[in-house]
């Protein structure tokens, strides 16, 4: 079993935004509300900067602006990020089962070792996969692959669990199972029906309940 990161096993939306309203309140700008920002997390620093400070890649200032942000994030980045309600009596649901679970994200090394260390899952995760950990990053199948290799599981044998239509197709060309994660960031205006999971999650806990039917 492999699950996405950020808006799918953990709740990093509240360190992400209070970097983002840093940065405005460095401009003379006032904070964003959670809520505005919370569906932008998925895009990671490109897509907070785009609503926190209407800025894109061919600003002039977006590097420079983008390194400020990841720098003010890894400072802060463990002080309000946790698991989602479900998730720990979840893996220790799949750990009672002999089941091996891991981790595949887009969050740079740099970020997601310590979130994961943090939370008392670099013990248990059988393997973790970042953004740079291979030369590729989703939608891309190498990083799904890169960890079924390191848990010892055939690809066909395992599901891929994620909150980002990106995470359905690299499911899918890893030749895994797509089963999506509706409590997830999804995406500003995103409807999670139409990224073609094989099955759509509602809760953390829907996942046992889906293995109890298999």
């Amino acid at each position: 079993m492999l699950f996405d990161l950020d808006g799918t096993l953990v709740d990093s939306a509240p360190d992400l935004a209070a970097a983002a309203n840093e940065l405005r309140h460095q401009q003379a700008l006032p904070p964003l509300p959670l809520e505005q920002l919370r569906p932008y997390v998925g895009t990671g620093a490109r897509g907070m900067l785009a609503v926190a400070m209407n800025v894109g890649p061919d600003d002039a200032s977006f590097e420079a602006l983008r390194q400020d942000f990841l720098c003010r994030y890894e400072r802060i980045m463990l002080e309000r990020t946790a698991l989602f309600a479900g998730v720990e009596c979840l893996l220790r649901s799949l750990e009672s089962d002999g089941m091996p679970w891991g981790i595949v994200t887009n969050k740079a090394e740099r970020f997601a070792l310590p979130i994961v260390h943090a939370l008392g899952l670099s013990a248990r995760a059988a393997a973790v996969i970042a953004g740079d950990t291979t030369p590729y990053a989703k939608p891309h199948p190498r990083p799904l692959l890169e960890a079924a290799v390191r848990m010892g599981v055939d690809p066909e044998f395992c599901l891929y669990l994620g909150d980002d239509a990106r995470d359905m197709q690299a499911a899918r060309a890893a030749g895994m199972g797509a089963v999506a994660a509706a409590w997830g960031y999804l995406g500003p205006g995103a409807d999670v029906n139409t990224w073609a999971a094989d099955v759509v999650l509602q809760a953390p806990q829907d996942l046992l309940a889906l293995f109890e039917m298999a």
